[in-house]
């Protein structure tokens, strides 16, 4: 087992699922105790400035071993996972030599992973794939990206013969529940510029996200007996019903693509006096997202006028903006992440982020960030998987940017 997928395995049977409603960073002790064995890992390695604050961030140096002066390059991936399905108890396991057809991940559940589903499966007949067992996430996202910044970093100490400028290393908690930068202290991170390890398949290079915000729209009613109820009774989940219904039906995630924008309805709960929906705003480009927000608000307007003043309300929250306005003007670091790829024989994938990346925020906070592919596929759920040969490539990708910027 190369040494990639060895500590990969080892990350993700940690449990660090992250969780919006503790209000503690990290939100979860799980993500710490990760955080605990990384700075551990790092130390034993040999790397400088090695830290671990109370936030649970990590960072640490790989000094330059070249005279001149280079570019300081940091790689930064996130250690939390979704908390929109399980991370406890993974049960990796390995197809090898992929025939190309459905994977059975669970026969006593009937679980199966079929190409019907997932044609993109096809692209990696021939090769070993890790799934679940399909009774929880697998965790590629982001424990493949932080098993691959650690095997790079432990083969470029390992291997003194090439030549690097100062490396970074940067892990965060609670990336998926967009708290991930909250803490980030740039100004000691000390790079230069850097690349989350974060994306999706192999050749995926990207410095284009979202614009995003979270809304949360609650409604109120009136509870009566209902056998007395006729002229008394207002039911606040039939305004939230109805409320939904007048949002485009076609701008939700499952039917768009590429710059597409949507209304993404998150979670909902109610009763007759109290109801609630959630939402999660996307689009890239700012116009667009500031009249997708304003559109919630003339909503919620005309409902109040409907149903009564206070009766419906909306809070929304930024979340992240594009990173594109801020990666333009140092192009160049998108550039050598695409000759690197170039260079080891990875076809280059430059396309928006249809979500959003530490690099988002980070590159708003001043590191200019962009995101280069970690491996995995189906992310956040039972299906997800990742292909060895993919997170193999990814190291390789980070050893030769390092060299590249060594060379500029």
């Amino acid at each position: 087992m190369s040494a990639v997928i060895e500590k990969f395995i080892k990350y993700v049977k940690f449990d660090t699922e992250s969780d919006t409603e503790t209000g503690l960073t990290p939100s979860t002790p799980g993500q710490m105790i990760l955080a605990q064995e990384l700075t551990r890992e790092l130390e034993e390695m040999g790397l400088e400035n090695v830290s671990l604050d109370e936030n649970g961030y990590i960072m640490a140096v790989l000094p330059s071993n070249i005279e001149r002066k280079v570019p300081t390059v940091g790689f930064v991936s996130h250690m939390d996972t979704s908390p929109d399905f399980s991370g406890k108890h993974v049960k990796p396991q390995f197809w090898e030599d992929y025939d190309g057809g459905d994977i059975v991940l669970n026969k006593d559940q009937d679980i199966i992973m079929k190409v019907a589903d997932f044609p993109e499966l096809k692209k990696y007949k021939g090769q070993t794939i890790i799934t679940t067992d399909g009774t929880t996430l697998l965790g590629a996202d982001d424990k493949a990206g932080v098993a691959e910044i650690m095997t790079a970093v432990e083969y470029l100490i390992e291997h003194p013969e090439i030549k690097h400028g100062p490396v970074h290393i940067g892990f965060t908690p609670d990336e998926e529940i967009g708290k991930g930068a909250d803490f980030f202290n740039v100004k000691k991170f000390g790079a230069d510029f850097a690349y989350t390890i974060d994306g999706g398949e192999v050749g995926e290079l990207e410095y284009e996200n979202f614009n995003a915000a979270f809304a949360k729209i609650s409604f109120k009613g009136r509870n009566v007996h209902p056998g007395m109820a006729k002229d008394k009774m207002i039911n606040s989940m039939f305004i939230a019903n109805e409320f939904l219904t007048r949002l485009p039906k076609d701008e939700v995630p499952e039917k768009t693509e590429g710059y597409q924008g949507f209304y993404h309805l998150i979670a909902m709960s109610g009763s007759v006096e109290n109801s609630e929906l959630q939402y999660i705003v996307r689009d890239f480009d700012m116009k667009n997202y500031e009249m997708r927000k304003q559109f919630l608000q003339n909503l919620c307007d005309k409902f109040c006028q409907k149903y009564g003043e206070g009766n419906v309300s909306l809070e929304i929250t930024d979340q992240y903006f594009n990173m594109r306005e801020k990666i333009e003007p140092v192009k160049y670091i998108v550039d050598i992440a695409e000759e690197a790829m170039k260079q080891v024989g990875v076809e280059p994938m430059i396309i928006p982020i249809r979500g959003g990346t530490d690099g988002s925020r980070l590159s708003y906070m001043g590191l200019p960030c962009p995101n280069i592919f970690a491996g995995g596929h189906n992310f956040h759920g039972r299906f997800e998987y990742v292909p060895v040969e993919s997170m193999e490539k990814s190291v390789e990708v980070i050893l030769k940017i390092v060299e590249l910027i060594a060379k500029r």
